[in-house]
């Protein structure tokens, strides 16, 4: 059982492929919790047709080598006091495709905000968890708008909420376990913005479950850029630092969305690649490799994906 207070570095051991840091020291469990905001085995997207057979996939790959004209898939955001990882895996991987899906003739940060904030029960509960499938059903039926990080004053809806300090020292403010109000729907841009709302809006063509397949999850990125994945978080992920993290001990905290980039082999440990959404001070500089090929913590069992309706971004070029 998790309790308050409790010393995330003390009591935990990680695998020998795992190098652990500090993070989360002394830091409220509810807090943590909240951070881990995705409701695992929730409503599913229809299921893609499996491809894997037709595609050579190479032994490793890195979507910010593959696309080095896409920005944004070498960002990591940080979704502060609120358990809102479910939007940011989502709005990360589409943001990542509409670049990859148009050439990189499309740079656009999607809104983490826009999505939190107005999808409503569709995908969950915002700021205390949700559904990574229902993000991406919003995105093919109703849009979202750009957005960037917080007090960026990028796009039409920046992110509202500030990020916080996960560990012992820091510039930021602590993160604590008493935020986590979902901000209000607003379907307005900033100040100055333009174009309108409306107009600003990206759509996706189709959104789907991947396969739970360790081959249809590479063929997915490796054709169509990064997916969200979802997994069970232990105690002992919140102290990874590098390597190829694999649970070994300490109490499930609660389900968590990211994003994964690509896959490899570390001293013959076969891995994911993938991004948090816990700043760039948590993990390797906020990514992390976890397990690859035995749906460790369920890893590949809850990846969602879409393709991006790439006709609307034609007219604009």
């Amino acid at each position: 059982m998790l309790t308050a207070g409790a010393d995330l570095g003390v009591q935990v051991s990680l695998s020998l492929s795992t190098q652990a840091g500090h993070n989360f020291h002394n830091t409220d469990m509810s807090y943590v919790k909240k951070l881990c905001g995705t409701f695992l085995h929730g409503p599913k997207l229809p299921v893609r047709a499996a491809f894997a057979g037709d595609v050579n996939l190479p032994d490793s790959f890195d979507s910010r080598e593959q696309w080095p004209h896409c920005p944004t898939i070498n960002e990591i955001r940080d979704q502060g006091s609120c358990g809102s990882c479910w939007a940011f895996g989502a709005v990360e991987a589409i943001s990542d495709r509409v670049c990859v899906h148009t050439n990189g003739k499309i740079n656009v940060e999607i809104s983490a905000e826009d999505l939190l904030s107005c999808c409503g029960f569709k995908c969950g509960m915002g700021c205390n968890g949700g559904y990574p499938s229902g993000a991406w059903g919003y995105w093919t039926e109703d849009g979202l708008v750009s957005g960037g990080l917080y007090d960026s004053h990028m796009g039409c809806r920046p992110y509202s909420i500030p990020p916080c300090e996960h560990h012992v020292n820091g510039s930021r403010p602590s993160c604590t376990g008493e935020q986590g109000d979902t901000p209000r729907c607003d379907r307005h841009c900033e100040a100055g913005y333009s174009p309108s709302y409306e107009s600003d809006k990206h759509f996706g063509a189709t959104s789907y479950n991947v396969p739970s397949s360790e081959e249809e999850i590479k063929a997915e990125i490796y054709k169509n850029g990064p997916v969200e994945g979802a997994f069970a978080v232990y105690e002992d992920f919140l102290m990874y630092k590098s390597g190829v993290y694999q649970h070994v001990s300490g109490g499930e905290v609660g389900g968590h969305a990211i994003r994964i980039l690509g896959w490899g082999v570390e001293n013959g440990t076969p891995y994911w690649l993938a991004a948090n959404s816990w700043n760039t001070d948590w993990g390797d500089n906020g990514f992390f490799k976890i397990l690859r090929g035995q749906d460790h913590c369920g890893i590949e069992s809850e990846i969602v994906a879409g393709i991006p309706k790439t006709e609307l971004y034609w007219k604009r070029i």
